[in-house]
């Protein structure tokens, strides 16, 4: 995803998601989702694998190390960038 897309999509949009295995944050799988902020910043939530996703919006832990968040979601060096951490 480039910076320009994610400047299309409307304030709180989830933009990417899915579960996976990710032993630095937690021992069992987790859900993660990618979510633009109010303005063109956006950060990565993430619970367990059981969790729904408007669960996890609300009161999931961020991701703050960004080459997790690299790992996770394909974005370029700009969209990085504004990721909030």
């Amino acid at each position: 995803m480039t910076l320009e897309e994610l400047k299309e999509l409307p304030p709180h949009t989830v933009f990417a998601t899915g579960i996976s295995n990710t032993p630095r944050l937690h021992s069992e799988q987790i859900r993660w989702v990618a979510k633009r902020g109010y303005i063109h910043d956006w950060a990565v939530y993430y619970s367990t694998a059981d969790k729904e996703v408007e669960e996890i919006m609300k009161w999931g832990s961020k991701i703050h190390s960004l080459d997790l968040v690299k790992e996770l979601v394909v974005c370029d060096e700009p969209m990085i960038k504004m990721y909030r951490q």
